[in-house]
């Protein structure tokens, strides 16, 4: 069991260096030969391990990787297509027009014309703590105080898919994976091919699926929560305002008005030694939180949403939408 979870840390590492070379443009240091060497196994041993915990092989993996960098660049920036090809390994820029073309399902200049939502391959977190259940074992207390304030949080877009039955991240995944098409995998991967989204990041982590998130619906038919409120659970990203693009298809635009916001926030923590300290710090402030003396209360509002962020690199928090009390 223990070397098991080794090499759920092993391929975390090869995955994370995947990237950094991806964007480094450093193609030798992201060959299975390399990789393997830094780790001290043999190639052979290594792309198994691989396959096994990631559920594809190391080839495929780092070729859909590549392809998905060339596709957001190609979306985003004006460099030539043969600039994209070379730069992200191909060989030609017919090479990288048929991958492209088996990938997507439309050739790079067609794509560049009218991008459409595609599935891209995200990055893959072996130690996803909620896709794996949780860390059973965890024993290190987070250092870091929860951080509670007001915010008011501009009109904007929600791009998401919802479950009206589920109750936390695992059991949601679940049940959106025995539907067609709602899957993890699926789903995370056209919501990284969306432009413009407004929990990006700034593009300070490339490629990594950031910008998005869970959050809970207000409505009437949802779940009833632990503290009394119908939700739906719901998965997807928040986009401007002004948002007129392509929706994919089985996913919901809903138009989020401008609104008060209570924020309990917890700054960057170790996923794998301190995530259920920092859980429990959090739901503990939420729990004890005095929202008579605040002069605030929740908003059950239908379609008002509460939001989730998990990003152990920068915070954990949840933002829950309230209305006045008192003047």
């Amino acid at each position: 069991m223990e070397d098991l979870k080794d090499w759920y840390k092993n391929v975390q590492d090869i995955i994370s260096i995947i990237d950094a070379c991806i964007i480094e443009g450093d193609s030798e240091l992201i060959t299975l030969k390399h990789l393997a060497k830094k780790l001290g196994y043999s190639e052979y041993y290594s792309s198994r391990k691989f396959s096994e915990i990631s559920g594809m092989s190391f080839r495929n993996y780092l070729h859909y990787r590549k392809l998905s960098f060339a596709l957001k660049e190609l979306r985003d920036e004006e460099s030539k297509i043969i600039d994209i090809a070379l730069k992200y390994g191909f060989s030609s820029p017919e090479a990288f027009t048929r991958a492209f073309k088996k990938a997507y399902g439309l050739v790079p200049s067609e794509y560049r014309k009218h991008p459409i939502p595609v599935v891209l391959r995200t990055i893959i977190k072996p130690f996803d703590c909620y896709l794996m259940d949780g860390e059973k074992n965890q024993k290190e207390e987070s250092k870091l105080d929860v951080k509670v304030y007001f915010i008011r949080i501009p009109a904007h877009k929600f791009l998401h898919i919802r479950n009206y039955t589920s109750i936390g991240y695992w059991d949601f995944w679940q049940k959106q994976s025995e539907i067609p098409g709602q899957d993890c995998e699926t789903i995370c991967g056209l919501l990284d091919s969306i432009r413009g989204k407004l929990d990006d990041n700034d593009g300070a982590e490339n490629n990594t699926s950031s910008g998005q998130l869970m959050a809970w619906i207000n409505a009437p038919e949802g779940r009833l929560c632990s503290w009394g409120i119908p939700l739906a659970e719901s998965y997807g990203v928040r986009l401007p305002k002004s948002y007129t693009g392509p929706i994919p298809k089985n996913m919901q635009l809903m138009d989020v008005s401008e609104g008060e916001y209570i924020v309990f926030e917890h700054g960057p923590f170790d996923l794998e030694k301190e995530s259920q300290s920092v859980e429990k710090k959090i739901e503990t402030a939420m729990k004890n939180f005095d929202y008579a003396k605040s002069g605030y209360a929740l908003d059950t509002t239908p379609e008002r949403v509460f939001y989730f962020f998990h990003d152990p690199k920068r915070f954990w928090k949840y933002v829950r939408p309230v209305y006045k009390t008192k003047a």
